[in-house]
């Protein structure tokens, strides 16, 4: 007896082994977001419609044994929502959208400030003090398009950088803020994105950097294998969360976009550790740039409907492997810069010192939206300066979703 129970036990170690390690090598659903046509009179009856589907989505998705972090909703640029209000009122109505937001628990996105490089620039100081006085809001400023750089728009970034730095706990309130070049429409992740159609539509972000480190572990080395497993790894599921959605759009009558198939990391799901076990050495190495495109093609292959940046992303704060690379210097600005030249990395979650500049933000966002414009892509700048902290000072981030570095 006593052997059939020890083997009984050795039996149920294993089934709950194999349950756990699906359980990690299965992506999250870092979001489902919703896209509609903010209506200032109806707004709330939107929002009701909106949650409703974003429920039922997240409900099918647990069902099929995935978490979901996050439900969205996304808006058209609001400088259309708040025509006729005054600055004051304007702020009113987003102080009152944010508190239904953490009543309901979905986070808002409230779209570009700035769409043309003609736009009055005060809806940018505006949206900085709307980012400022909230607790959940994302908006952006478009730089650059097919028109070419922005420059007023260049310059109207850097200020709300520097506001949100001076004036938000921490200098957190960057973390909800970008400047977008080529913003991609109907993208599920933020801070860059709006939707410029009827709505009445959503869209899956995907967490899968553990899908890349698995594949790219099976590789060992081999970048002209990596691709063809990311490919195969992430295709399987991405078929699985399409068929869901597909599903949601039949029953809630909601337009499925698509799934941003970005395998975006958090903390310790990195996509720094995945690079890393294909260079075997550590990201900045030579090699760098050549995983950046496996990672991108790759990506792009998949036999989905693809919507949002669709590449790969190199948030560094949200990353705990590129977290510390920044930190010891492995990799920085022109690093990213470069791999940005075959991905969609931008400079994203970048921690800078409280004294930097102006002029070096301007500068910094301007070289983002000139390779933008040089490549006719999508890029973006979530810059992070910290007021008050020093190179070699540590950053004192809150958010769950930010490691904590010492600023270089």
């Amino acid at each position: 007896m006593a052997a059939k129970a020890r083997m009984w036990w050795f039996a149920l170690l294993l089934m709950l082994g194999s349950i756990a390690a699906l359980a990690q090598s299965r992506p999250k659903v870092r979001t489902v977001t919703a896209f509609i046509r903010l209506d200032r009179q109806n707004y709330r009856q939107q929002i009701t419609a909106a949650l409703t589907m974003l429920r039922a989505a997240k409900a099918e998705f647990t069902k099929a044994g995935y978490e979901v972090e996050t439900i969205r909703i996304t808006s058209q640029p609001f400088p259309e929502i708040i025509k006729g209000l005054t600055p004051q009122q304007a702020l009113d109505f987003y102080h009152e959208y944010d508190q239904l937001a953490q009543k309901e628990g979905f986070t808002p996105e409230i779209g570009p400030a700035m769409t043309k490089d003609s736009d009055d620039p005060a809806n940018a100081d505006l949206l900085a003090k709307i980012i400022a006085t909230t607790q959940n809001i994302n908006g952006f400023i478009v730089v650059a398009d097919d028109a070419g750089i922005h420059w007023n728009a260049v310059r109207a970034a850097a200020r709300v950088n520097k506001y949100l730095e001076d004036n938000t706990p921490h200098s957190e309130g960057n973390f909800r803020f970008a400047s977008g070049a080529f913003p991609p429409a109907v993208a599920p992740f933020y801070p860059v994105s709006y939707t410029s159609g009827a709505g009445h539509e959503f869209a899956i972000g995907m967490e899968s950097a553990n899908i890349a480190q698995e594949a790219f572990t099976n590789a060992k080395g081999s970048l002209s294998t990596a691709g063809g497993l990311l490919t195969e790894a992430l295709g399987k599921e991405a078929q699985k969360a399409e068929s869901i959605g597909r599903r949601i759009e039949a029953q809630t009558k909601w337009k499925y976009e698509g799934i941003d198939l970005t395998p975006v990391p958090l903390k310790e799901i990195s996509i720094g550790a995945a690079m890393e076990s294909l260079i075997q050495n550590p990201i900045g190495s030579p090699g760098s740039l050549s995983t950046a495109f496996v990672i991108t093609s790759a990506v792009k292959q998949v036999g989905v409907k693809q919507v949002g940046y669709s590449g790969l992303m190199l948030p560094v704060l949200e990353d705990s492997v590129l977290a510390k690379r920044w930190e010891a210097g492995t990799i920085n600005r022109d690093s990213l810069m470069s791999y940005s030249s075959v991905c969609s990395t931008g400079l994203d979650a970048v921690p800078l010192p409280g004294d930097v500049s102006l002029h070096d933000l301007e500068s910094i966002i301007g070289d983002m939206a000139s390779l933008a414009v040089k490549w006719h892509k999508p890029l973006s700048a979530r810059l992070l300066p910290v007021a008050g902290k020093h190179a070699g000072e540590m950053t004192e981030f809150s958010s769950p979703y930010l490691v904590n570095i010492h600023i270089r």
